[in-house]
């Protein structure tokens, strides 16, 4: 058997529980598909699952990179597969779970990557562009020879914007056309993709409002201002839930301005989530209702993977 389970949605909606019930159920380990949850650090910010919440579940690609260590899509696509192939070898189902939708996405349709030199002079050259006239045009540089590329990224996902143009400017061919070359080979996994979506945005702004808060009484701003303080901040700091919080620590702005903010930008990420996932036809959507408990969407996730999927 080669199935995968993949559960996959916008931060708070309940896929970590979501992912540990169905392992619970079909027998199964979870591999984290979270771009922040990689590393040691950040742990409230990230939101990564405590001792409790994975309630003896084995889960993989959580928090086994120091921060200042760099990693790239292609690193995880290689891990995630040797966590797959692991996972499958013990008679398990693999279940990815997480949010980071270029992480799902690229392992789904078995993406290979280039070898496209590194410049890195020229992505000096580029981030010093983006200080000086903005990410946005940053963003309308690469949208002039990689517009498919550009329509993917965020303005403020300044580090992707410049490998693109990178790969643009030392191989002479767009992300978009590498990646379109590279799905030659189709993916030796039988997915079955799940996410968990809100029609009711008012329901999840509430449950991320609620998670905040959580974190804040779990130790968000002691978390935070560690990170603050170190002279190198790693890539980890850069989390949303930990950045948010810096003008405080400067003496800028009042700790329940900075919390606001937190609030605004992790539901504007949420949003993103969302357009990403409902992009991809594949995934099967489970609305989470305003009279939905979490047992109702556990029940509908398992209608979906009985067909596919044989229970333990």
């Amino acid at each position: 058997m080669n199935k995968v389970i993949v559960v996959c949605g916008p931060t708070a909606s309940g896929k970590t529980a979501l992912a540990v019930e169905l392992a619970k159920i079909y027998g199964g380990e979870v591999i984290s598909a979270d771009s922040m949850q990689i590393y040691t650090d950040m742990d409230i910010a990230s939101a990564k699952a405590t001792p409790e919440e994975q309630q003896g579940i084995p889960h993989h690609l959580l928090g086994f990179l120091e921060p200042s260590e760099s990693f790239s899509v292609a690193d995880y696509v290689k891990l995630c597969d040797e966590a797959v192939r692991d996972i499958l070898s013990r008679g398990k189902i693999p279940i990815i779970c997480g949010g980071t939708g270029l992480y799902i996405s690229s392992f789904v349709d078995n993406l290979t990557f280039d070898d496209s030199s590194q410049d890195y002079e020229f992505r000096e050259e580029m981030r010093k562009f983006a200080e000086e006239h903005g990410n946005a045009a940053l963003l309308e540089k690469l949208r002039s020879v990689d517009p498919e590329t550009a329509e993917t990224l965020h303005e403020n996902n300044v580090g992707r914007i410049i490998r693109a143009l990178e790969v643009y400017k030392t191989g002479g061919h767009t992300i978009a056309q590498a990646k379109a070359q590279s799905r030659a080979v189709p993916s030796p996994y039988d997915f079955v993709m799940l996410t968990i979506d809100f029609t009711n945005r008012e329901m999840l702004r509430e449950r991320i409002n609620r998670r905040v808060d959580a974190m804040l009484e779990r130790g968000l701003v002691e978390e935070a201002r560690r990170c603050f303080e170190q002279k190198n901040r790693p890539t980890a700091a850069q989390a949303i839930g930990c950045k948010e919080l810096y003008p405080y620590f400067r003496g800028e702005r009042s700790l329940s301005e900075c919390v606001e903010e937190l609030k605004l930008r992790t539901r504007q990420y949420a949003k993103r989530q969302m357009t990403w996932f409902r992009r991809n036809s594949r995934i099967f959507h489970i609305n989470f209702g305003e009279s939905d408990e979490f047992s109702d969407i556990v029940d509908r996730a398992t209608e979906l993977i009985d067909r596919e999927i044989p229970r333990k």
